[in-house]
């Protein structure tokens, strides 16, 4: 398979399992050197840099708890100090923010600081994230922001998620055209429901798994290596006249 991401840096934001997982081992095998970051799993992470290695890949990991506002600086001190020792430079050509905490927080349920958290690893960290990133970003580069199909099909269960995601949405439009001139292009790319170990136990529900499908045009939950195959498009080169745009890879989830 011809890399065509040969020669390029990544930085995937939480990647130690599920879809930032799938994209840290496509872009890899894509041929770029993957900085992917994690917060709870340092496990996972090895286990992802592990595999992408075993794999004929590159890639490290950086811990970051991006609830904490001064994890970005420091997440970036880190990166430019792992890419510069590999390559001679702190240049970043590929910005994939995907990093998420538990998203099903009910409107009674919601409190200031769930809430707070919620916004924190879903807004503010992509904002501040791609802020730092841009003296680091090479013109012609990529910002890929992972959103969800609740962010224009609101899920009931989950507003403040749905409200988040439909931000990201938004802050992607705002960078495609702030960063255009740079040929820097920005797209936010919407799951819909997908095969991850954070919807497990959701999953063990026949009923629950049986309503959810039959919204789904295709009838299944997505794979996370689906949603990692959109996103290996949009860093490509084939990509570079895609910006602005949420795509949402649902499998036709509500149409």
């Amino acid at each position: 398979m011809t890399q065509s991401l040969k020669g390029k840096t990544a930085l995937v934001t939480g990647a130690s399992r599920g879809i930032g997982r799938a994209i840290a081992e496509r872009l890899a095998r894509d041929g770029a050197t993957v900085a992917l970051t994690y917060n709870a799993s340092k496990f996972g992470a090895d286990e992802a840099v592990a595999a992408i290695e075993k794999a004929g890949g590159t890639a490290f990991a950086i811990h970051a708890d991006l609830v904490d506002p001064a994890t970005v600086p420091a997440l970036f001190e880190k990166l430019d100090a792992e890419l510069t020792k590999r390559s001679g430079s702190k240049a970043l050509d590929i910005l994939v923010n995907n990093a998420g905490n538990s998203g099903w927080v009910g409107f009674k349920d919601a409190t200031l600081d769930s809430w707070d958290t919620l916004m924190a690893v879903y807004v503010r960290a992509p904002f501040f994230i791609v802020q730092a990133a841009l003296d680091r970003l090479a013109d012609g580069g990529r910002i890929i922001n992972i959103s969800s199909a609740a962010a224009t099909k609101p899920v009931t269960a989950a507003p403040v998620y749905s409200m988040a995601k439909a931000a990201i949405n938004n802050l992607t439009h705002t960078l495609a055209i702030e960063l255009g001139p740079r040929g820097i292009t920005a797209n936010a790319v919407a799951p819909g429901f997908t095969r991850t170990d954070a919807n497990a136990a959701f999953r063990e529900s026949p009923e629950l798994v049986k309503a959810v499908e039959a919204q789904i045009a295709q009838g299944r939950f997505g794979e996370p290596s689906e949603i990692a195959a959109v996103v290996a498009f949009l860093a490509s080169d084939d990509g570079q006249w895609v910006t602005g745009q949420t795509i949402e890879a649902s499998g036709g989830y509500k149409l």
